[in-house]
C-alpha cells in the first residue's frame, strides 16, 4: 500500500485503492471506484486526490497546488 498526500486538501490517499480496477468499460479499460479517490497526470507525474472535488480544483489551477 502506498499512501500519498492529496496536494489540494492534504488528506491521505491510498494509490493502490485508486488504481484498483473494479470492472471494465466497453473499450476494455479498467473502471475504478471514484469513492476510493482519483488521479491526474500532469507534466510527467501522477497526482492523487481523495475526491473529484479536489481533482477539479487542481485541474482549474495546478500552479496553486504544485510544490514551489
Amino acid at each position: 500500500m502506498a499512501i500519498v498526500k492529496d496536494s489540494v486538501c492534504g488528506r491521505d490517499v491510498d494509490t493502490d485503492a485508486v488504481n484498483q480496477g473494479v470492472a471494465q468499460v466497453a473499450a476494455g479499460a479498467p473502471e475504478t471506484d471514484p469513492t476510493a479517490g482519483t488521479n491526474r497526470y500532469h507534466e510527467g507525474r501522477w497526482y492523487y486526490f481523495h475526491s473529484m472535488e479536489c481533482r477539479m480544483k487542481f485541474i482549474a489551477a495546478p500552479d496553486d497546488y504544485l510544490p514551489k
